[in-house]
C-alpha cells in the first residue's frame, strides 16, 4: 500500500517522524486511513498538523465488542493546502481504556473527546475538562458500548 503512494504528504510525514509507528495504511473510497499505536496519537497528530493537515474536523469511536482491542478511535483531519481529508486511527483496549488528549494540538477536539468519554467510557489523559457532556452526571454506564443494556441499568 505505501509503495503505491510514495509522495503522499501524510505518509511521508509519518514515515519521516517515526517509521515503525505507522502500523497500517489504507486508501479506500478516495480517503487515506493511517493507523498508529495509541501511545503515539499525540505525536502523530502534531506531525500531521505540521505537515499541512491544519483543520481538525471531528473524531468518533467504534466499539468492536467482543473483539480485542475493543475500541477504535478515528480522527478526521483536513488539509486546505492539499484539498484532502485523512483519517488517523488508533485502537484502545478495554482493560486500559485511556489515551492522550489532542486538545493541546487542536482545541476543537475538546467536545469530541468529552462525547467519546461520556458515551464509550474512554478516558483522555491531560484533557482540560473531562466530564460528561450528553448524559446526566449521575448516569451509570456508557450507552454506546455494545454490551450496554437496551433499557439501561435499573
Amino acid at each position: 500500500m505505501l509503495e503505491a503512494l510514495p509522495d503522499h504528504p501524510a505518509i511521508k510525514a509519518i514515515l519521516a517522524w517515526n517509521n515503525p509507528a505507522l502500523t497500517d495504511a489504507k486508501f479506500e473510497f478516495d480517503e487515506l486511513t493511517l493507523t498508529v499505536p495509541r501511545e503515539q496519537i499525540r505525536a502523530a497528530a502534531e506531525t500531521l498538523r505540521q505537515a499541512g493537515y491544519n483543520f481538525f474536523e471531528d473524531m468518533t469511536a467504534v466499539d468492536w465488542f467482543p473483539t480485542t482491542p475493543r475500541f477504535q478511535l478515528s480522527y478526521h483531519l483536513l488539509s486546505h493546502a492539499f484539498k484532502e481529508r485523512i483519517r488517523l486511527r488508533t485502537l484502545v483496549d478495554e482493560a486500559d481504556a485511556a489515551i492522550d488528549s489532542i486538545t493541546t494540538i487542536w482545541p476543537a477536539a475538546n467536545y469530541y473527546e468529552r462525547e467519546v468519554f461520556d458515551l464509550f467510557g474512554i478516558h483522555f489523559d491531560s484533557h482540560p475538562d473531562l466530564r460528561r457532556i450528553m448524559m446526566p452526571d449521575d448516569w451509570k454506564g456508557h450507552p454506546l458500548r455494545k454490551d450496554y443494556p437496551v433499557e439501561g441499568y435499573r
